[in-house]
């Protein structure tokens, strides 16, 4: 963007691939970082609420549907999206931290990979500790275990939290350094500067069946739930109980 900006100054043209930028992220990958976002943040406001129960549960599983699909596709799907692409950022974290523990000089440390590996092990935490996380509110609603089951279960929601808090603050900090918004890619699917689109079909229909498919789960899961996913006025009983007490 800074080298359109030199051209249009200068009075030359500025060439359109410049100007939308390069594709770098798909529109399945898009859709399903913000329904697992908006799904986790969903889960962890309504989980101390027993009115908001439904539709605490119905977000969890959500969550599981959603890393399902994610896993799938990072083994099947095209190239850029491959979970292969995050093993091999991880992989190269020993040697990096190597060149960090050898205690050379700040300028031969590649600061760049290293924010690349926070952000890539951010990742790599949230997408897994799905697993512990989902199944450990699976067994508190289907009441296998006492409270300490929910204990755990409430462990597990906060540490994501806290990687969610830290996954943010890394993106922020990332973007004041290389003075570009580094979550614009999931927002638009690009990033400024001339060259080569990385992804090269959007493939919106996979994004939108994807939506669909969430959209009617909440649905089947609405129509399944005697009072639904919202909680409702309180019922007279309860009304009552309450100004006995």
């Amino acid at each position: 963007m800074i080298q359109a900006e030199t051209m249009a100054a200068a009075g030359r043209p500025v060439p359109a691939q410049a100007e939308r930028g390069r594709r770098v992220t798909d529109a399945p990958t898009r859709m399903f970082h913000w329904l697992f976002a908006l799904s986790f943040a969903g889960g962890w406001l309504t989980g101390d609420s027993e009115h908001w129960r439904a539709l605490h549960v119905t977000l969890g599983y959500t969550m599981a549907g959603l890393l399902g699909f994610r896993l799938v596709y990072g083994l099947i799907g095209p190239r850029h999206a491959r979970l292969s692409l995050l093993w091999r950022k991880l992989a190269s974290a020993p040697a990096w931290l190597r060149t960090l523990a050898s205690g050379g000089a700040a300028t031969r440390i590649n600061w760049r990979q290293g924010q690349n590996l926070l952000m890539a092990g951010a990742i790599a935490v949230l997408l897994l500790g799905v697993v512990p996380l989902t199944l450990s509110g699976y067994a508190t609603y289907s009441d296998w275990g006492g409270e300490w089951l929910e204990e755990v279960h409430e462990l597990f929601a906060n540490t994501l939290l806290a990687v969610v808090a830290a996954h943010l603050a890394l993106m922020a900090l990332s973007s004041v350094l290389r003075r570009q918004n580094q979550a614009l890619p999931m927002l638009t699917g690009r990033v400024s500067g001339p060259g080569p689109d990385l992804v090269r079909k959007d493939q919106r229909w996979l994004a939108a069946l994807l939506l669909l498919a969430v959209l009617g789960f909440g649905a089947w899961q609405w129509h399944l739930s005697p009072n639904g996913l919202l909680p409702g006025p309180a019922s007279h009983s309860e009304r009552s109980h309450d100004g006995d007490d």
